[in-house]
């Protein structure tokens, strides 16, 4: 919620998905600038799907992590900038609007 509160204090028309199905709908069904991605999603599901998804859409995204070390091999090789966490949301927020622009 702290990203959803900076996205919204920077004047973000934003979006958010509590999984990798919910994300790719907002992906097809929304016209999208920038994402920021969590990488362990829960339940053993990660997001590369997702930044696949946004990869062929050419939508830039950036990977905020607290831990690369447990996930999944594929995760590493995605061509994104990685913010750890703990982060100040509003930096990461900052940051996904720069690779928008």
């Amino acid at each position: 919620m702290d990203l959803e509160f900076a996205a919204e204090d920077a004047g973000c028309d934003y979006r958010s998905a509590r999984g990798v199905d919910q994300a790719l709908d907002q992906c097809a069904e929304h016209d999208i600038s920038v994402a920021v991605l969590d990488v362990n999603l829960g339940a053993g599901t990660n997001c590369v799907p997702i930044a696949k998804a946004l990869d062929d859409k050419g939508i830039p995204y950036l990977l905020h992590s607290g831990d690369l070390d447990r996930q999944d091999e594929t995760v590493r090789s995605l061509d994104a900038e990685l913010i750890p966490k703990p982060a100040a949301a509003d930096q990461v927020i900052q940051r996904a609007i720069a690779l928008a622009i």
